[in-house]
């Protein structure tokens, strides 16, 4: 993962997934799939809205699944994190990009995230790479780096 210093912090993480691009750029434009995969580790989610076109529009919920996160509550709730956004680019096989806000009271979540998943095809599969620019100062990079690290692995085994 790289990190870069805030208030305009960017982190990245990439892993190797063994499924052509197709199928991973699937799994993040089907509400039920990416549901099924993006939640990192003790998290479950759902999608409230899910509009996966150019300007269409999503919420998604990630609810804490038994204890308390870090720092002790969730973004918008005890134990829920809320985010809404826009899909900006979505280039099928090759890139998607959305802009992420957290539903959230405390102003170190706030402002706009953008988060660009892209893929590159390669003999053994796909390297995934997701970076998250604008990253709100709530949230630690090492709680980042694991939830994307966990988030990455979730996809990995969700189309390989």
């Amino acid at each position: 993962m790289t990190t870069t210093p805030s208030p305009s912090r960017t982190d990245t993480a990439s892993r190797l997934v063994a499924a052509s691009s197709g199928a991973i750029y699937r799994a993040l434009v089907d509400p039920d799939a990416l549901m099924a995969w993006l939640p990192p580790r003790g998290m479950r989610g759902r999608a409230l809205l899910f509009e996966p076109w150019k300007g269409g529009r999503y919420r998604i919920e990630l609810t804490y699944e038994s204890a308390a996160p870090p720092g002790g509550r969730g973004k918008s709730d005890a134990l829920c994190d809320i985010s809404t956004g826009r899909f900006l680019t979505l280039e099928p096989g090759r890139r998607i990009v959305q802009s992420a806000v957290f539903e959230s009271d405390d102003p170190a979540f706030a402002g706009e995230m953008v988060v660009t998943w892209s893929f590159e095809p390669m003999d053994e599969g796909t390297i995934v790479t997701v970076t998250a620019q604008n990253v709100p100062a709530g949230i630690s990079a090492e709680d980042h780096e694991a939830g994307l690290i966990s988030s990455l692995g979730n996809l990995a085994r969700f189309v390989e």
